[in-house]
């Protein structure tokens, strides 16, 4: 008998101490503070953001293989089916968006964002066949997009998913979000640093401590991941880059004026086709976007794809000046026609052929004036991404330290701030450039701007506000009060015969000395939502209470009163 009584007792020892480890954790997660318990979910979910981007590597590597046009002129181009290879794609790309989920079709940058601001960023799952396999069909047929939309897109995916069936926090789902974005970026181009700081300038807007080493660490699995399946790669070093001396700043000055106007002009061109095109059907949009892009292809054969031919061409030796005029403005429609009318894709790769095309037609037009410039066309290529990077896409930061890891060459960071600063102001206060991303939202009508104090507030979990100390009693009218007043302040909840939770308190009488018992019904929040959750039950009246379950509405874990809220509010720790 003894031996079954201590049995029965390690049993229940090991459940009650597993009940509380998993109540630390969950408590560890809901505060606005670094853990150890946040960083070890941001790597786990990392591993596998970084799986998804390999995976959508290796396929588009291999499909490359074939797709990719090495004709040189007209004569080949017309009659190389691989130059008519945007058309398919379209087609392609059409049939996938009919057979994917009808209810979660968004995709893209402007999307995550908007998620990410109003959703904690959560990412439908069903949305990332219909990314992953459009965005591959884009590339591999040669649209000029780049490979960062569908890494941010799936990296989100791939941790929020993971973070819901874990049934995490809220306000720890963006920050696994955040990171797989960050794996997923570092996964693609090996610019761990980049990815953290394109994070934080594009997709959160804001740093804060407990955001930054889950993300560090995401990133550094996404470049490891990287590296093991296709080597320490550094997409841009075999560009040459010489150090250019002081002498020639005031040229480069000049150069950060055209890239603004260059920046500025692109960024209303491409916008202006995104508003206008809405009012026509995709697959209208998606057939023009293939012809367009077939017909550049076939004279301008480097223009297609993400940026890389026309990269080459940027630096190769003795470019002419008219051809590589004509082969960035056909890279700037190719661009356009598809970003503008609706392919999925990123921008990074094609603003950095454009980039390098603006940057080596400016050297060589200087050349004319000043021959010693001659040395340092690349610099000039490498300056002119970044700068195309950072304006357009307004992250001046990320884009230089992107350029930074692709070139692995520290010599570029002094003449790319240099040039940036002149080129982002003239382009945003000048010319009034606005973001494409944040423009984007606009035209799908999408929200993305939530007030500080919310913002705030969705930073915590309820579980760091809510009082545990709470009484629950069934419906006993001659008990209540005797309950109410053992309780000795703590709160006393009523769960009546409807089976809803109500809170019971005593109110004094206004003309006699009197209190009698008052109650009402409270609603209930499950204890993964935030801070701002509650505030937007409790300030309709600024007053009253919610109580905080765990899994089902029977399983109350706590209570928040408007008064606990306020006080959270006013301490001014959001």
């Amino acid at each position: 008998m003894q031996s079954k009584l201590n049995k029965a007792a390690i049993i229940h020892a090991k459940r009650a101490t597993r009940k509380y480890l998993r109540n630390e954790f969950r408590d560890k997660l809901s505060q606005a503070k670094i853990s150890v318990q946040l960083c070890a979910l941001a790597l786990i979910f990392a591993l596998i953001a970084s799986g998804v981007i390999i995976l959508f590597r290796l396929l588009l590597n291999w499909a490359s293989d074939f797709t990719i046009s090495e004709a040189s002129n007209f004569n080949e181009t017309i009659t190389d089916w691989r130059s008519y290879l945007p058309i398919v794609g379209s087609g392609i790309i059409w049939l996938l968006y009919k057979i994917g989920s009808k209810r979660h079709r968004r995709m893209g940058i402007a999307y995550v964002l908007h998620r990410m601001k109003l959703h904690y960023g959560k990412l439908p799952l069903q949305s990332a066949p219909g990314q992953f396999f459009q965005a591959l069909a884009a590339l591999i047929t040669n649209f000029s997009v780049g490979r960062e939309g569908p890494a941010i897109h799936l990296g989100a995916v791939s941790a929020s998913v993971l973070a819901e069936k874990f049934q995490l926090p809220d306000n720890s789902v963006r920050i696994m979000s955040a990171s797989g974005i960050a794996a997923g970026i570092a996964a693609t181009f090996n610019a761990p640093l980049a990815a953290v700081i394109f994070v934080f300038e594009v997709i959160i807007r804001e740093y804060k401590i407990h955001y930054f080493f889950p993300i560090m660490l995401s990133a550094i699995c996404g470049a490891l991941s990287s590296q093991l399946v296709f080597g320490n790669i550094h997409e841009y070093d075999l560009i040459n880059v010489i150090h250019i001396p002081l002498d020639h700043y005031p040229i480069l000055l000049l150069g950060g004026g055209v890239l603004g106007v260059a920046a500025a002009t692109f960024n209303y061109s491409l916008l202006k086709v995104t508003e206008s095109s809405q009012t026509y059907p995709l697959h209208q949009r998606l057939l023009a976007a293939g012809v367009i892009t077939t017909l550049i292809g076939l004279v301008l054969p480097q223009a297609l794809g993400s940026g890389d031919l026309a990269i080459h061409e940027a630096v190769s030796e003795s470019p002419s000046i008219l051809f590589l005029l004509l082969l960035l403005t056909g890279k700037i429609i190719a661009t356009i026609a598809a970003i503008g009318l609706g392919v999925p894709g990123g921008l990074i790769g094609p603003l950095y052929g454009i980039g390098a095309l603006v940057g080596a037609i400016l050297a060589l037009v200087s050349m004319l004036m000043f021959p010693g410039i001659e040395p340092f066309v690349g610099l000039y290529t490498i300056v002119g991404m970044t700068v195309m990077m950072g304006v357009c896409l307004s992250a001046p930061l990320a884009a230089l330290v992107a350029l930074l890891e692709l070139t692995n060459d520290a010599s570029i960071i002094l003449p790319a701030m240099f040039v940036t600063i002149p080129a982002y102001l003239l382009a945003y206060q000048g010319l009034g450039a606005k973001s494409v991303f944040l423009k984007q939202l606009d035209i799908m009508g999408l929200g993305y701007k939530v007030p500080p104090m919310n913002q705030g507030l969705q930073k915590k979990g309820v579980r760091t506000l809510m009082d545990s100390r709470f009484v629950i009693v069934k419906d006993d009218s001659e008990l209540l009060l005797e309950v109410l007043k053992r309780a000795e302040g703590r709160p006393v909840l009523v769960r009546n015969d409807n089976d809803e939770i109500e809170m019971l308190q005593l109110e004094m009488q206004s003309f006699e000395d009197s209190t009698t018992l008052s109650r009402h019904t409270i609603e209930g929040l499950s204890d993964n939502r935030t801070l701002d959750d509650v505030y937007q039950v409790l300030s309709k009246k600024r007053s009253g209470e919610v109580f905080i379950y765990r899994g089902n509405p029977h399983n109350v874990v706590g209570v928040i009163s408007w008064n606990m809220l306020y006080q959270e509010i006013r301490s001014g720790q959001l």
